[in-house]
């Protein structure tokens, strides 16, 4: 029978208790919120939707055609050079997608006979970049410069390596400075994926590899997305002209997807300016996650110490943390649940959101309803 075989994948699900389901929210939803990307809170914010808005009158509710086409607007490129500046990099090129933009970055640098070193810790849109692109990839151990270094010193020709600059499972960061020392020795270049670090690190949010003094190097490539701070959808790789100009003529994710909604840059757009003016909202959301992070382990759970704004929350086993995210739901309180295989150590975790609007009583709330559930 033709797809049989999903049937029992599907029972093989069940049994490790892995199956995931949809739950459509509401518009105004009665629970608190730990379990969204939203870092700053501007998701919902009156500018950031007015942004929104106000594209999708001007330009309609598409951009019609792929960027090469159709698809590019002058407020793509308004937003490219805003946030290329914001960055402190030479040029910014927008995509539909985070997910959309790590591939670009990863298959467009890695051709024939190039070796990607990537970290065991990565998010599945780079390794799905490793595996589509031409190079050889090497996985090395997680946040391991030294690791990096002696896969780099087995190679002879083009190379590059691919990390994260903020981990999503359990909110640690990598140690940036040693990565690019490790890919400089050899002359390769480095890949960083700053989906949880834009609008939370650096300077009023500007991000890891400009806290680390990356920004503008001429060796580093970094990739965002607009969907988690900037409250918007679509993501962007940034770094030397020459390689966004090589983007735009090599990259298939860019040559052949339709371009990012007119909306979405709108609302991006705004948010980035936002953030520029409030640049204390990174601040804040770095305060509450160490807030969180100090107030659940008082409480005698084993919390994983943020670098940003990711807390993790370890849990016994799958099923028992499935459980413990709906009884936080039924208890008004939305958190994450991380299981394998989207967590690659094997261990399932609550992950927790630590937004910039949030205030001290909903921070103890959350604190009190996560003790209160615990398996």
């Amino acid at each position: 029978m033709a797809f049989g075989w999903i049937d029992e994948q599907a029972a093989a699900r069940r049994r490790a208790g892995l199956v995931r389901t949809l739950r459509p929210r509401p518009a105004d939803s009665p629970l608190l919120d730990l379990a969204s990307n939203d870092y700053l809170g501007l998701a919902r914010h009156p500018e950031v939707v007015e942004g929104a808005a106000a594209a999708a009158r001007t330009w309609g509710g598409g951009a019609t055609g792929s960027r090469l086409v159709t698809g590019t607007t002058e407020l793509h490129g308004e937003l490219e050079r805003e946030l290329a500046e914001f960055c402190g990099v030479e040029a910014a090129l927008v995509f539909s997608s985070g997910y959309a933009a790590n591939l670009a970055a990863v298959t467009a640098l890695a051709p024939h006979g190039s070796l990607i070193v990537s970290d065991a810790g990565n998010h599945a849109s780079l390794i799905d970049g490793c595996r589509l692109a031409r190079g050889t990839t090497q996985v090395v151990a997680h946040a391991d410069p030294d690791a990096v270094r002696k896969a780099l010193g087995t190679h002879d020709g083009p190379a590059v390596a691919v990390s994260d600059t903020v981990f999503s499972v359990d909110g640690d960061a990598a140690p940036l400075a040693g990565l690019a020392g490790a890919c400089r020795e050899h002359g390769a270049g480095l890949v960083v994926d700053d989906a949880h670090g834009l609008g939370v690190l650096g300077d009023g949010g500007r991000g890891a590899p400009y806290a680390a003094g990356l920004a503008g190097a001429d060796d580093v490539v970094v990739t965002v997305t607009l969907s988690k701070s900037l409250g918007s959808q679509g993501g962007a790789v940034l770094g030397p002209a020459r390689v966004v100009e090589h983007l735009v003529n090599a990259a298939r994710t860019f040559i052949f997807d339709t371009g990012l909604a007119p909306a979405s840059a709108g609302a991006a757009l705004a948010a980035l300016r936002l953030l520029g003016r409030e640049p204390e909202r990174a601040a804040r959301a770095r305060e509450v996650a160490t807030g969180l992070h100090a107030r659940l382990t008082a409480a005698g759970l084993e919390a994983v110490r943020p670098d940003a704004a990711v807390v993790s929350v370890r849990a016994p086993s799958p099923e028992e943390a499935v459980q413990w995210a709906a009884d936080c739901r039924a208890a008004g309180l939305f958190v994450g649940c991380f299981r394998p295989p989207s967590v690659p150590d094997g261990i399932s975790r609550l992950r927790l959101t630590a937004r910039a609007d949030l205030s001290e009583e909903q921070i103890e709330r959350a604190v009190r309803v996560i003790g209160e559930t615990r398996p």
